[in-house]
């Protein structure tokens, strides 16, 4: 392998960097593309800031090593960690498919289209499921108060109310919350 030579600014000389690509470049980014689940571009960024790494640290090659290959791996996971840990420290980023599916809140007509929908839903409900959520989501009550205006014990409010929030969501697919995954 080439010796690196120093320049006046501390970086490694450009035929070093380009020998050292040619020579440890395609088995490093095979490397990185494990470390990123298969994700192409993702492995190629690391490995040129691994690569601008190795050009900023001459020293790593003055290193007593036969092969600069362990100390670019190294480089190279180090680098993968740090921007797999700032990716999942970021809010996920969404799509325009989800925006141009999104209703826009001030648009009184959806809110209007969503509330008929909603009545319509309840309306299917039993009378029992229906005075239970009257109650609690619509008086406002907490579940010992509704259970003493329904003259019901506060077990049978929970277990009408989750029945018939189940019944609801049957009913309203589209509106739905989206479940976590779980971790």
């Amino acid at each position: 392998m080439p010796t690196a030579t120093v320049t006046a600014s501390s970086t490694t000389d450009e035929r070093a960097i380009a020998d050292l690509q040619r020579e440890h470049g395609p088995a490093l980014l095979s490397f990185l593309q494990g470390l990123t689940y298969g994700d192409q571009q993702r492995a190629e960024d690391l490995l040129q800031e691994t690569l601008v790494r190795a050009w900023q640290h001459p020293e790593a090659f003055a290193a007593p090593y036969e092969s600069m290959r362990p100390w670019l791996f190294t480089v190279g996971r180090r680098l993968a960690i740090d921007a797999r840990r700032s990716r999942l420290a970021r809010p996920t980023e969404i799509g325009d498919s989800v925006l141009a599916t999104t209703p826009d809140p001030s648009d009184i007509t959806e809110t209007a289209v969503a509330a008929l929908d909603v009545r319509a839903a309840v309306g299917s409900l039993s009378p029992d499921h229906r005075a239970v959520l009257d109650r609690l989501y619509f008086q406002g009550l907490s579940v010992n108060e509704a259970a003493r205006s329904l003259g019901i014990p506060p077990g049978t409010v929970k277990s009408r109310s989750y029945y018939a929030l189940r019944a609801l969501a049957r009913c309203l697919p589209g509106y739905a919350r989206p479940r976590r995954a779980a971790a």
